[in-house]
């Protein structure tokens, strides 16, 4: 099994998807000739040609009206948003149109349409850039929100999004591009959309997190075990839908929970996990469910992001308040 970054895993599922299904079309700014800005798609006009990877004008929301026409004609149209700050462009295509297509119409047609795009910190990019915005597009029913934090699952989980017959808003972490490898099959495989991960067994406390946050969770439990706390780690892979049945089963195992997210305290999904976990497991808690999350300001200039972002030693804090309680 080769290891691979997750921008190789991603170029992976969508070169297999390419050469899978004719009617899978892949479109944004700079995708084609360059290869996007992280080369995420290099090589794939060349292989397909431009028919079926090209590029299209800095629009996006022609980009989304483009996908919404081409899904309700057959296709299977993968538009990348080039950076997801920019999704309030193309805010009603995908809120508006995509996610309520199923419903309109009466369940006779769907909308086939996977958006990936890049997000999140810790890279120093520029203004409106690295912003966690999964919350705006996790609150809208209708529309999956996947967000990876492997390489392995990158790849599965793209394959399973793009064949997925609802849309599905799939966002890559900047930060995990290229930052380690991992193992990824060569072949064909998917991930079941909506189904968390166990990444770490724990019997004290649970951690749940999603993106790049899972590896500071992860980094977080190695140094609580060194102290006898022993903590589950969950990756959520999905935000919308979200495998409830998995949290719930570890939060009666631990009795203490913490939800940790790039997102600022009122954006993200967080807050939605702590309701339902206090909905459907408050007998089993010994402690309220906390929250680690950036604070509710406008995402900073990148000479300050270091400082804004939350990290393994914020979770570890709020771990130590939880079984302190």
């Amino acid at each position: 099994m080769a290891q691979k970054t997750m921008i190789q895993a991603i170029t992976d599922a969508l070169r297999i998807e390419l050469k899978n299904d004719e009617n899978v079309l892949v479109f944004g700014e700079d995708v084609g000739k360059n290869g996007g800005v992280f080369r995420a798609t290099e090589g794939l006009q060349d292989e397909f040609g431009e028919d079926r990877v090209f590029d299209t004008p800095l629009a996006e929301s022609g980009i989304g009206g483009l996908a919404t026409g081409l899904a309700l004609q057959g296709y299977r149209p993968v538009p990348e948003i080039q950076f997801f700050g920019f999704v309030y462009e193309v805010m009603d295509s995908i809120n508006g149109q995509m996610a309520r297509m199923r419903y309109r119409s009466g369940n006779t047609k769907n909308a086939p349409i996977t958006i990936p795009s890049p997000f999140g910190g810790g890279v120093h990019t520029p203004e409106l850039h690295a912003d966690s915005l999964e919350g705006l597009i996790a609150q809208q029913p209708g529309i999956k929100v996947v967000i990876p934090s492997t390489p392995y699952d990158a790849k599965g989980l793209l394959l399973a999004s793009i064949r997925d017959n609802d849309p599905v808003v799939f966002l890559e972490h900047m930060k995990l591009y290229r930052s380690f490898r991992g193992e990824v099959p060569d072949e064909d495989y998917t991930i079941e959309l909506g189904k968390a991960d166990v990444k770490r067994e724990g019997k004290d406390v649970t951690i749940i997190s999603y993106g790049a946050m899972v590896h500071a969770a992860l980094k977080a439990a190695d140094e609580l075990a060194k102290d006898n706390i022993e903590a589950e780690v969950i990756d959520l892979r999905t935000v919308s839908p979200i495998d409830y049945e998995t949290i719930i089963k570890s939060v009666e195992k631990t009795n203490h929970a913490i939800v940790v997210q790039e997102a600022q305290r009122q954006a993200g999904v967080a807050a939605n996990v702590v309701a339902e976990i206090q909905e459907r497991a408050i007998l089993h808690l010994e402690a309220p469910v906390l929250r680690v999350t950036a604070p509710d300001t406008v995402y900073p200039f990148s000479e300050a992001e270091e400082i804004w972002l939350p990290d393994h030693k914020d979770i570890i804090e709020k771990v130590n308040e939880v079984m302190n309680f």
